[in-house]
């Protein structure tokens, strides 16, 4: 019995002084994106494979499938709730069907900026959303940042609120962004990002709306002239593995996945806001008309959309809406104060 007893203690010890990287075993994580490959998302995936395999000593690894070629943000989300995907980076929006509450990091007109969205994503509230994913399923790993959104269209320049009445514009995939659209006046048809740039160059949609960066980077120059500066929204993507992929991880490969995915988060905020500062340029070059709208036709667009912000704030969850406009509060009280 002694000597039992000492073989379990020898081999306890032995155990706690192996390496660590005896805890890490060898792991392929498929990352599936909507995106093209040159886009800021699709490099980040790629930054969070290097820093993955840095840290695990080449046993941990990521690949890239990009431009749809797993299936559109909704699918690929189901997959990975089903665990016959590890990974992907939809659209906050695409999570509101799940979880309600997601649905406030879209309200119109809400951000004012990336400084703000970023001290609330990365702060109590965003993260307080992330906690509410593994029971759908989902670790979210962090936010990455696709950015305001602008509209494009085929058939005019757009210099006040009321030119948008009329133009068949591609959303996303929610009632949010159907409700935003028509209350804008335009005729909302919902699509998978996936289908849009061919819908667009058949003109069975006048127009869509994202950031520049995909604007610029999925060609919708090609078969869009018109370009309107409105910021009528602020997009925000989750990096999300698959829980069962998750529990499957050893504490140290979760802390390895967790640290990639920050350093790649970081790495994506930047290279987006890059892109986004000579996107508009490079459209420019390539023909696309850019319009602005003056503040007061800002103004209009706000006027209009009052009802999809009220029915959309109970919707969600008043008091979710409510702590979201209170850490927007907070957010703007040290900024003021900073700037003074």
């Amino acid at each position: 019995m002694k000597f039992k007893t000492l073989a379990l203690a020898a081999t306890v010890l032995a155990a706690l002084a192996a390496p660590v990287s005896a805890q890490i075993k060898d792991h392929m994580f498929k990352v599936g994106i909507g995106l093209s490959e040159d886009h800021p998302q699709a490099l980040a995936v790629k930054h969070f494979a290097e820093k993955l395999a840095a840290k695990s000593g080449g046993k941990m690894n990521a690949k890239l499938f990009a431009s749809g070629s797993l299936g559109n943000d909704v699918s690929m989300t189901s997959a990975l709730r089903g665990g016959t995907l590890e990974m992907t980076v939809p659209d906050s929006s695409t999570l509101m069907s799940l979880i309600k509450p997601f649905g406030v990091l879209n309200l119109p007109l809400t951000f004012n900026n990336e400084q703000e969205a970023d001290a609330v994503l990365d702060g109590p509230f965003g993260q307080k959303l992330l906690a509410k994913l593994p029971e759908k399923g989902l670790v979210g790993l962090g936010y990455w940042e696709n950015g305001f959104r602008h509209v494009t269209n085929s058939r005019r320049p757009i210099n006040k609120a009321d030119d948008l009445a009329g133009l068949k514009l591609r959303v996303i995939q929610s009632p949010l962004f159907l409700d935003t659209f028509n209350a804008l006046g335009t005729n909302a048809t919902p699509m998978p990002f996936t289908e849009l740039y061919t819908a667009m160059e058949q003109a069975a949609v006048d127009g869509q709306e994202n950031p520049p960066a995909t604007i610029l980077t999925s060609k919708f120059y090609e078969v869009q002239k018109h370009l309107v500066l409105s910021r009528h929204m602020y997009s925000a993507w989750v990096l999300l593995m698959s829980k069962k992929t998750w529990d499957g991880l050893s504490a140290q490969e979760q802390k390895i996945v967790q640290e990639a995915a920050r350093e790649a988060t970081l790495f994506e905020r930047k290279a987006i806001r890059a892109l986004s500062e000579t996107a508009l340029g490079d459209l420019k070059k390539v023909g696309m008309q850019i319009t602005e709208l003056p503040a007061a036709e800002q103004a209009k667009l706000r006027a209009k959309l009052q009802p999809v912000l009220a029915k959309y704030g109970r919707e969600f969850g008043e008091e979710t809406t409510n702590e979201l406009m209170g850490e927007l509060a907070k957010v703007r009280g040290t900024a003021a104060t900073a700037a003074k």
